[in-house]
This record gives C-alpha cells, sequence and structure tokens, in this order.
C-alpha cells in the first residue's frame, strides 16, 4: 500500500488539539518534562537563526546576480515594490479593524511559559553572531559574490545553504510539532488558552479576506497597462493558485504558472524569465501574513510600537524573504531573525508566530504565485516584443 503523507500542518492541528485536551486534566510534572523540552529547543533555535540568515540569504542574493540587466532590474523593483505594499497594506488593516478583535492584553511569554513551573534544567547556547551582524553580513558577502561572479564562495555558501537547509528539515521541523505541543499544553495548563484561540481564529478570517482583496487589486493594476478584463486574466490564474493550495510550493507550481501566465498574453521570453525569478523574490502573501501575526501578537501582549518602527520592519522583511523558497516553511523561518532583533520577540511568540503562519502556508503560496502572474503582465507591457 502506499505510504501515507502526514504533513507539517496536520502534525502541529494534532499537536495543537492534544496539547489542548492533556493541558486541561494534567498535572505539574508533564508540564515541566516539556517546559525543559522548550526552554532547551528555544536556546538551539536562538544559535540557529543567525545561521539561517547567513546561509539562506547569502546564496539567495548571488543566485540572482547581475541577470539581464534593465529586465531583472524592472522586475525585481517590481516584486519588491509589490511586497511591501502588500505589507504596509496589511498593517493598515491591522491597525483599523484589530484593536476590536483583540480585547483582552494577554501576556503570552508568562502563559506559554505555564507561570510558576520551571524547567529542570536549562543549557545555554549563545549564538555564533548578533542578528544585524548576520543581516548585513548576509547582505554585503551576497552582493559581492553577485558582482564578482566569485565560483569558490558561492560554491561554499550553496553548500552552507545546503547545509541549513538540511538542518530544517531533519532537526526542526519535526520537532516543531513537539514545541508547539509544548507551548498549547503549557497554555491550557495556566487557563488562558481559549482566550488565545478565539483571537487567532479571528486573525486568520482577516488575513483569508486581505489576501483575496490583494490579488484583485494586483489584476486591476495589471489591467490598466494590458487593457485586459482584470477578472478574466485572475480566473485564467486560477489552476495556479489551486496548485499552490495544494504544493505550498512556489518553487513547485512554476510550471502550471508559466503556462497561466503565457495564456494571459505574455510572451513567452519574458514569462520564462518573470516567472522562476518572482517565485524566489515576489512574496506578497506571506509578508501580509507575517505582517498581520506579528502586529496581533504585540497587541495581545501590549508591546508597544510605532509605524516608523513597523515601516522598518517592513521594508526589511522584503529583502530578507528572498531567502523564503529556499527552505520549508521559508518565508517564517526567514523572518525570524528580524521578528526577534527589530520587533523583540520572545522565543515563545516566535513559536506561536509559526504556528499561525503554518496554519495558513498553503494560501500565502497561493496569494504569491497568482500575483507572479500580474507582474509577467506588467513587465510584458514593458519590455515584451511589439
Amino acid at each position: 500500500m502506499k505510504k501515507l503523507k502526514f504533513g507539517l500542518l496536520p502534525k502541529i492541528i494534532v499537536a495543537i488539539i492534544l496539547g489542548i485536551c492533556l493541558g486541561i486534566v494534567s498535572p505539574d510534572m508533564p508540564v515541566r518534562v516539556f517546559v525543559t523540552f522548550n526552554a532547551l529547543f528555544s536556546e538551539f533555535l536562538g544559535f540557529l537563526i543567525p545561521l539561517i540568515i547567513v546561509g539562506l540569504v547569502t546564496p539567495a542574493i548571488a543566485d540572482i546576480g547581475k541577470g539581464a540587466g534593465k529586465l531583472l532590474l524592472v522586475t525585481a523593483l517590481l516584486a519588491y515594490g509589490a511586497t511591501i505594499f502588500s505589507g504596509f497594506l496589511s498593517y493598515g488593516v491591522g491597525q483599523t479593524f484589530f484593536p476590536s478583535l483583540i480585547s483582552d492584553n494577554l501576556k503570552i511569554a508568562q502563559i506559554s511559559q505555564a507561570e510558576g513551573i520551571k524547567p529542570y534544567f536549562t543549557v545555554a547556547i549563545p549564538a555564533p553572531l548578533n542578528v544585524m551582524t548576520s543581516l548585513v553580513m548576509a547582505f554585503t558577502l551576497g552582493l559581492g559574490i553577485a558582482h564578482l561572479d566569485g565560483k569558490a564562495l558561492k560554491n561554499v555558501f550553496g553548500e552552507f545553504r545546503d547545509i541549513i537547509t538540511k538542518t530544517i528539515q531533519v532537526v526542526v521541523l519535526p520537532l516543531l510539532p513537539i514545541y508547539i505541543f509544548g507551548i498549547f499544553f503549557n497554555m491550557t495548563h495556566s487557563g488562558e488558552v481559549f482566550k488565545v484561540l478565539s483571537v487567532f481564529v479571528k486573525i486568520i478570517g482577516v488575513i483569508f479576506v486581505m489576501h483575496i482583496f490583494l490579488l484583485v487589486l494586483q489584476y486591476v493594476v495589471a489591467s490598466f497597462f494590458v487593457h485586459k478584463n482584470p477578472f478574466r486574466l485572475l480566473a485564467n490564474m486560477m489552476p495556479a493558485y489551486f496548485t499552490a493550495l495544494g504544493t505550498q510550493s512556489s518553487a513547485a507550481t512554476i510550471p502550471v504558472t508559466l503556462r497561466q501566465t503565457i495564456l494571459n498574453g505574455v510572451d513567452k521570453d519574458i514569462a520564462g524569465f518573470v516567472i522562476p525569478l518572482c517565485a524566489t523574490i515576489h512574496l506578497s502573501g506571506s509578508t501580509m501574513k507575517i505582517v498581520a501575526c506579528s502586529l496581533a501578537l504585540m497587541m495581545m501582549q501590549g508591546i508597544a510600537y510605532d509605524f516608523q518602527m513597523m515601516a522598518g520592519f517592513i521594508l526589511m522583511l522584503g529583502v530578507t524573504m528572498v531567502a523564503a523558497p529556499g527552505v520549508p516553511g521559508g518565508a517564517i523561518m526567514a523572518a525570524l531573525g528580524i521578528l526577534s532583533s527589530m520587533l523583540g520577540f520572545d522565543q515563545q511568540s516566535l513559536a506561536l508566530m509559526i504556528a499561525l503562519y503554518i496554519a495558513m502556508d498553503s494560501f500565502g503560496t497561493a496569494c504569491n504565485v497568482t500575483g507572479d502572474g500580474a507582474l509577467a503582465l506588467i513587465v510584458d507591457k514593458c519590455f515584451g516584443k511589439k
């Protein structure tokens, strides 16, 4: 018989359900066991975050290379602009609607630790680099390798990326459901989990509506360039949308996205360049989710923030996300560093961000790839054969 594949999202859903069910009846000792595990896993994750940034962002920037001149520059700027716009749209919607949805000031750090229960032991694992140092290093090395076209360093960082990707696949992702189980086990034990979940459901609903609005807006804008019906253009991209829902991968959906983009009238050569590139650098749906979820968690915990802080975070997120397609759940993994360094998220908040993000992962990917088709229409209008 064919082996049934049990993906990461189902595992996390099961972990949340088990954590809630067992947390209601559990004594303190099992909770303390998972508090200990979560403390150790948090230390390891903190150690890994700078390595993830250097290992994924550096080769991602280097792989773009010098590219095809103006075509690359216009496509990259368009993709970055669309990603940043998505982030600011998410921030504006969150500022407008989230305060009415988040009525309780929930101290998630205290809840998720099951206040009063301490781990049996902890092991400090200092990070090899400061997060901002690793970000600057990744950008500097990536741009330098792309400019010099250095084969040796490019190969070194390519292998380093493979090591980091394998570490995430073999160590982090298999242990992540246990970590999420521990978070919800602890929250339920402290009696606050249902307040948190009720808020999460509302936030997910708002984000889903936002991502539909964003797709319609992207194709309305593209229609001004190509003078075609935006809803017909968007309808033609639905096979790519639903393929992405199933695969949860921008890269795996490229053949379908490419076919449907050409069906919309984009030149084959332009589509062949723009679609694979945008699968790497255009992540409007992922950015929307991360900004909305981070804003919601800050509101829930009473963390002070302002427009300047969030603007800096969104602008940095748009660059950091180029590493996202290189790893499973890549967008949130790539964002962990700046979530902690720029927004001050602790390990418990990062774990909840991962749980929230993965719950909507397929919809974010579908939004990303479908939007690639809109960007290809605009680029084709600028550079396509007349």
